[in-house]
């Protein structure tokens, strides 16, 4: 090749000192610049790290699968942890982060969501809720007020059953609490929780196809931010359904406000008027609930933490602050 040198003979007027001190050059070079490389790269996992941990995303390793958990506010404050609904994320919570500053908040990804790994199985409601529990354990959360939006409120009030020397309040947003009042899907997400053709339209799923699933949980206009459509093709098949028919399950054994009734904790309902996937009017059989407070928001549907984040966030710190230990 043209410019390059390829016998292994010392070039005319190169004396064999001159061509050996070239090779050592030539190697102390390759050492730098590969411990260059070495230090750069580390330098790059170490900033991504800090990254990681100055937001608050760690992973968690429990029995049954990673948890990925997002953490933001001083340690010592009252504890809120948010779990969200099925084929969601912790990404859901985003809107009323901001009324809860000063808070502790912890955000969970369920078993086979978003960042937490996605088996086979492991998605009973009270599996899911006891592995909440060992999180947080492990992240030295002693006492909190658990939030739990549709399917998460379900696993939220298996928690307080399982673990009343840890929860100390639970709120409940636009979870049914009853199979019977459960409106449905849209057409598409009918579908894709039907077996077989559920599968084959999972594996064809596009961006537009989980759009037209995620139409019935808004009412009002909302712009759906591209993390939570990422988020849902992040799924598994087995996940998606697994945790669905896994609340069908909780539901068709006892109802939600029975079970939060027994519970005998503090409780905040939240309800959007115009719910598309549970009927509205389903919030009042947590007037059974001796502690509950019932919040009725107008023109509000299925994600009130999207359709009206100043008042569901407003909602949630004071009903955290009201109720954490003092």
């Amino acid at each position: 090749m043209s410019g390059t040198t390829t016998s292994q003979e010392p070039r005319a007027g190169a004396t064999p000192g001159r061509s050996r001190s070239r090779s050592r050059r030539r190697r102390i070079t390759l050492l730098v610049a590969g411990g260059l490389a070495t230090l750069l790269a580390w330098n790059t996992v170490a900033v991504r790290t800090e990254t990681a941990e100055a937001s608050g995303e760690q992973v968690v390793r429990v029995p049954g699968g990673d948890i990925h958990v997002a953490q933001s506010g001083p340690a010592d404050a009252p504890a809120v942890v948010l779990l969200h609904g099925l084929a969601g994320s912790t990404a859901w919570w985003d809107p009323v982060l901001p009324a809860l500053q000063g808070l502790h908040v912890v955000r969970i990804d369920l078993l086979g969501h978003g960042g937490s790994a996605k088996p086979t199985d492991g998605y009973g409601i009270e599996e899911q809720a006891g592995r909440v529990g060992a999180v947080l354990d492990r992240l030295g959360v002693r006492r909190a007020t658990v939030v739990g939006h549709s399917t998460g409120g379900a696993v939220a009030t298996s928690l307080a059953e399982q673990r009343r020397d840890l929860v100390g309040a639970v709120a409940v947003i636009d979870t049914g609490p009853r199979a019977d009042a459960f409106l449905g899907e849209s057409f598409v997400g009918d579908l894709m929780t039907t077996p077989v053709i559920g599968e084959l339209i999972w594996r064809l799923r596009t961006d537009g196809a989980i759009r037209g699933a995620m139409s019935t949980a808004f009412t009002r206009e909302v712009q759906v931010p591209d993390q939570l459509i990422t988020d849902v093709r992040g799924l598994t098949y087995r996940s998606l359904n697994g945790t669905d028919e896994a609340v069908d399950a909780y539901l068709a054994q006892r109802t939600i406000p029975d079970r939060l009734a027994d519970v005998d904790l503090p409780t905040l309902v939240i309800f959007g008027a115009q719910d598309r996937r549970w009927q509205p009017s389903s919030a009042q059989d947590y007037r059974r609930v001796p502690k509950a407070r019932i919040e009725i928001l107008d023109g509000v549907g299925h994600t009130p933490m999207f359709e009206d984040p100043d008042t569901t966030g407003s909602l949630l710190r004071d009903f955290a602050t009201g109720t954490a230990p003092r």
